[in-house]
């Protein structure tokens, strides 16, 4: 491990959902070597069992339970059922998600709805279910919630998640302000590309569009899983206990390339430089 301590979440009860794959699996499994004890919940029953018996390897304690976000009943009983395996929740971690390009124009109602109600209704409906629950019981926790680069941009093709994890992003920095007197901290991740399995398939289904993708990117390369877990176990660390209302961007410097007018101009071979270099001093 080296970059923390191992006890640097020593104790800590940590939820996640959609904490079976991908980032959210990464997430859990850094959180286990760093001393956490684990929730996690997903959709499908036999993939979240699974994860859990590799997860639980060497003694670790890894709770699971099947929830669906969308539905507000499954989310109480989940958050019940943690509360009764390990007598409390520390940290809730809003991985869930659901994603897939397309022409907005192609999109039916019930496409939006297939990502509006992951995403923005089911990190809420967590969200108040832990929230209210944490007031109740007088005491404090942290909220982590994974969001994207383009929730403050927006980003045709993916118009439905672009417009939940704006809702997201939104909840994150009004609750950080209306919580904090509860000892509640609001936090949040914005990834740019990280190759995951399931994910990633359906955003970048062709080489060539991950080769677009991974060009993008000033550093020239994808993240990986465990630059991601870093930046989470941090941030539900008490070492960042002052920061609130923060949304970290882990993306190689993507957003700041689409941001620049002039970004686009890397193409230019440094012939042509020197030919624009002529122009401009004649033009003097």
């Amino acid at each position: 491990m080296g970059l923390f301590a191992e006890d640097l979440l020593k104790g800590k009860v940590v939820l996640i959902t959609g904490g079976a794959t991908g980032l959210g699996r990464a997430m859990g499994e850094m959180f286990l070597e760093l001393g956490a004890r684990l929730a996690i919940a997903g959709r499908r029953e036999k993939v979240l069992r699974k994860a859990s018996e590799e997860m639980s390897i060497g003694g670790r304690e890894v709770f699971c339970k099947s929830c669906d976000v969308r539905e507000p009943a499954q989310v109480e009983a989940l958050v019940d059922a943690v509360e009764q395996h390990y007598g409390r929740i520390d940290v809730l971690v809003n991985n869930a998600a659901g994603n897939f390009i397309s022409p907005t124009e192609r999109l039916s109602p019930r496409a939006v709805d297939a990502v509006l109600n992951i995403v923005l209704h089911g990190t809420f409906y967590m969200t108040l279910e832990v929230g209210k629950r944490w007031i109740a019981q007088g005491r404090g926790g942290t909220m982590l919630n994974i969001v994207t680069t383009y929730a403050s941009t927006g980003s045709g093709y993916v118009a439905p998640s672009a417009a939940a994890k704006a809702g997201v992003l939104a909840l994150t920095r009004s609750l950080a302000v209306e919580w904090a007197p509860h000892g509640i901290r609001q936090v949040a991740i914005a990834p740019g590309p990280f190759p995951t399995e399931g994910a990633w398939s359906r955003l970048s289904p062709t080489p060539e569009l991950t080769e677009l993708l991974i060009n993008r990117v000033p550093l020239k390369r994808a993240g990986n899983k465990e630059e991601f877990a870093h930046l989470a176990a941090y941030l539900i660390s008490d070492y960042a206990g002052y920061i609130n209302g923060e949304v970290v961007t882990i993306d190689g410097g993507e957003w700041l390339q689409g941001a620049g007018q002039f970004n686009g101009l890397q193409s230019v071979t440094g012939q042509q430089w020197d030919a624009l270099a002529e122009m401009n001093r004649k033009g003097k």
